[in-house]
Formats: C-alpha cells, sequence, structure tokens
C-alpha cells in the first residue's frame, strides 16, 4: 500500500457506510439495531481492532487480561454491502478516470470492513477474477489495497449485462460505481432487479474531465472503446456544443432513473478533489455517515 494513502485511511476509519436497512442477523457486526429496549443485552466480547469505538473497551477485562477487548450486544447487526465496480474497457480506456473509480471503490469497501460489516467487492465482468469477500477490519488494508491494483480484469459484455448476473444474496446494500456509458435502458433493467430484491442501491457515475469537456479538435478518427467502431468527425465548436447537450441529457436520464427506484445518484470526474468527494458529498448524499 503506498504511504501517500496513510492519512486517508485514518479519516476513513471515522466514517460507516450509511444503509437505511436494519436486519437482525446472525452474526454480530458493528451496527445497533435501534429496537428499543436491547441496546443493553450484552452478548459476548471480542478483541479490539483498529476502528472500534474506544468506549466499548472493557478496562476492568484489560486490567486482568492486559489485552483489549470491546463488548458486543445482541442489537448490534451485520450488514452485507457490495461495491460493483464497472471494468469495462470504456471505465478503463482513460487512466485517470480509472485510477479514480478505484479509489473511491477502495475508500467505500475500506469503510465497510472497518464497520465490522461484510463486504464483496464485484469488479463486474464475465470473470470471477478479483472479486473479494470478507468480513471484519483486520482485512480492510489488504482489500484496500487489492481493489487499487485491480487491473486488465477479463471481460466479456455489457457492464449492466454481468453486473445483472450477479446473485447479489442476502445483499442489504449495494455501491455502483460505473461511467454509465451505456443506454439508460440497460440501467433500467438493472435498477429493476435490484429493487425487486430490496437492496439499498447507491450510484456513482466517474467521467474523465476530458470526456465531459473535450479539447481536442481538427479532424479525428474516434474508437468506441466498447465495440471498437470507428467514426470519422470534425470535432469543431459546433460538434463539441452537440455532445455536450446529449452528455448531458443522458447523464440526466440516468438521474432520473434513480428517483425512479429510490437509488441514490453522484456524479464525480477525475478532476475533482477526491477527499471533497468522500468526507463531504459522500455524506452530504448519505453513502457515509
Amino acid at each position: 500500500m503506498s504511504a501517500g494513502y496513510g492519512s486517508l485511511l485514518a479519516r476513513l476509519q471515522r466514517r460507516r457506510l450509511s444503509v437505511r436497512t436494519r436486519r437482525r442477523a446472525v452474526h454480530k457486526g458493528g451496527r445497533r439495531s435501534g429496537r428499543p429496549g436491547q441496546s443493553l443485552e450484552f452478548s459476548d466480547f471480542r478483541a479490539y481492532q483498529p476502528g472500534d469505538d474506544l468506549r466499548l473497551i472493557d478496562w476492568n477485562l484489560y486490567g486482568r487480561t492486559g489485552k483489549h477487548y470491546i463488548k458486543r450486544f445482541l442489537d448490534e447487526q451485520e450488514i452485507h454491502a457490495a461495491v460493483i465496480l464497472d471494468v469495462s474497457p470504456s471505465m478503463r480506456m482513460i487512466e485517470t478516470k480509472w485510477n479514480r473509480a478505484k479509489e473511491i471503490a477502495a475508500a467505500l469497501a475500506y469503510i465497510g470492513l472497518i464497520g465490522e460489516d461484510r463486504l464483496s467487492f464485484i469488479p463486474a465482468s464475465a470473470s470471477t477474477e478479483g472479486r473479494i469477500t470478507r468480513k471484519g477490519a483486520v482485512y480492510a488494508k489488504s482489500v484496500f489495497t487489492s481493489i487499487l491494483a485491480t487491473d486488465d480484469t477479463p471481460t466479456a459484455g455489457a457492464f449492466t449485462e454481468n453486473a445483472l448476473l450477479e446473485g447479489l444474496k442476502r445483499t442489504q446494500a449495494a455501491i455502483i460505481i460505473t461511467d454509465g456509458l451505456e443506454n439508460p435502458g440497460e440501467f433500467d433493467k438493472l435498477f429493476r432487479k435490484l429493487a425487486s430484491s430490496k437492496i439499498e442501491v447507491k450510484f456513482i457515475q466517474v467521467l474523465a474531465g476530458e470526456e465531459q469537456n473535450p479539447t481536442a479538435s481538427g479532424d479525428l478518427r474516434l474508437i468506441d472503446s466498447e465495440t471498437g467502431t470507428a467514426v470519422d468527425v470534425s470535432m469543431r465548436e459546433g460538434v463539441v456544443k452537440m455532445y455536450q447537450r446529449r452528455l448531458d441529457a443522458h447523464n440526466a436520464s440516468l438521474e432520473q432513473l434513480c428517483k425512479k427506484y429510490g437509488i441514490t445518484y453522484l456524479f464525480v470526474t477525475d478532476l475533482d478533489d477526491f477527499h471533497e468527494f468522500i468526507f463531504h458529498i459522500c455524506t452530504a448524499k448519505k453513502v457515509l455517515e
């Protein structure tokens, strides 16, 4: 793990995934159910892990054993969250966009594990390579590093096509990270499936600044990264403005689809400040708490 991420991880430890769903789980996690009359129902102890609430440490037990243990209660819950990352060619074509998407996925996965949730990282492709399912703060750093290293994942088919194949059994929350550059009708199918499974969804659209505001000019041959199809265009001012209008309309249709299914929509580019997005926008949009 890069030393440059040390201060980031320290800040991430103070955040938790925000999930409205509260189901009583067989395995006890780090969340309170909010059920009256159960918050003082003691269950057992477990070893202290970085990120745990220091107020839960049993200091009497520490005095006897010299080790830190925290109290667990029967109203604590485990949330199973999935971070689903688009690994299609269009996502990986621009390095800065791809790196920003991986940083967001890694940060949110780290927060989930630090919060004692069960976390699945799914690079949505035709292959199972790169998938991770873990629970516990002890795995947080290694999962963070593994997601940042995700690269060249074998893929066949569109992102939505592959995401639709995911079972997501017992998943209560899903965070989708994609550039959204597919027909909105395909996302409608994916959202409908997730809604029918009663999965709480956060949708994060990541674009490159160059995709949002192209700077290229003159006669160009553009190649579709998904299909390989080539198109000759003359990048004049009128063409650029028409492209931007179409992109804005496309993004607006994705946001409307999210509203239709009760999904939280967030938009970010590789030019936006990463810390601002994670610690302020994600908190304001209730992706984090």
